[in-house]
């Protein structure tokens, strides 16, 4: 059998930060609005993983709306 691989390390995006990401943001341009949410499974190209620290202070611009999504441990 082939051994198991360990899952691969994903940092947040931020630059300088070199602290494990936590949470994933997208921005949906079509209706003004970045979403927070849990890290996804897999590393996305249009979007960005950030630790905690940085997911939990972030700004978006003037005009645009916040979303944050939670995990909810009775839907896993």
């Amino acid at each position: 059998t082939m051994p198991l691989r360990p899952p691969v390390r994903r940092l947040c995006s931020k630059a300088s930060c070199s602290i494990d990401a936590s949470a994933t943001l997208t921005y949906v341009y079509h209706d003004a609005q970045v979403v927070i949410g849990p890290l996804v499974a897999t590393a996305q190209p249009h979007a960005y993983d950030l630790c905690p620290a940085h997911a939990a202070k972030l700004t978006v611009p003037v005009g645009w709306t916040l979303v944050r999504r939670q995990v909810y441990p009775e839907a896993i």
